[in-house]
């Protein structure tokens, strides 16, 4: 005990990644990790501020938190951190206009983005939207922009469902990455500007955080 008060000194907030530590996604919205609901209450009861990070890009923040809420998980919308949000705000300042290859289940977060004649891509998770067909289009974008930008949420090579292994956007935007010899930006984990804006959710400075 007196290491693990040791360790806590000084800390003001705990980062918690969410898919496969809080729990496995799957079917029927997926099951818990064993414990990680009464550690995330016990944290809750603490003084220590929590923020939950993630680069989940199937579900918007809202439907992600309903989930989380229906296993049995004390969170709320204004408490994670998800890259979706995150490239939007990117995208207003820079003036980009994206090709959204991107699953449906997050599509609702650009809503308010423009996406007429894009001078983007944006990719993430797409799952069954990774066809030849939507590939190739982003391929073809890049390739005709003088300045090609390519927008990855996250860089993952794959993750776990209750049903197995699953492959995630890191292959896909590698594949971009070669074919058309630009280098993404990666909104999201491991991106410290993603970790710094949980941090200022939080209003938490870095050396007072654990993650």
């Amino acid at each position: 005990m007196a290491a693990w008060s040791e360790r806590l000194a000084g800390v003001r907030g705990v980062l918690l990644d969410i898919s496969g530590v809080l729990y496995d996604s799957g079917a029927g919205g997926g099951t818990p990790i064993a414990g990680s609901v009464e550690a995330v209450a016990r944290l809750k009861r603490s003084q220590l501020k929590v923020q939950f990070c993630t680069n989940e890009s199937q579900k918007s923040r809202g439907e992600l938190v309903a989930v989380l809420r229906r296993l049995g998980f004390d969170i709320s919308e204004g408490e994670v951190t998800a890259p979706a949000p995150a490239t939007c705000q990117i995208l207003k300042e820079r003036g980009l206009r994206p090709y959204l290859l991107i699953h449906d289940g997050v599509r609702s977060e650009f809503d308010h983005v423009d996406m007429s004649n894009p001078n983007c891509v944006v990719i993430a998770d797409a799952g069954e939207g990774f066809s030849y067909q939507n590939m190739n289009k982003a391929f073809q974008l890049l390739m005709d922009l003088e300045n090609p930008v390519l927008i990855s949420l996250g860089k993952g090579r794959y993750y776990k469902e209750t049903s197995g292994l699953m492959l995630d956007v890191g292959p896909y935007m590698k594949a971009l990455e070669y074919a058309c010899g630009v280098e993404a930006e990666v909104v999201g984990k491991p991106s410290p500007e993603f970790f710094n804006s949980a941090l200022q959710a939080m209003g938490v400075e870095a050396h007072q955080h654990m993650k």
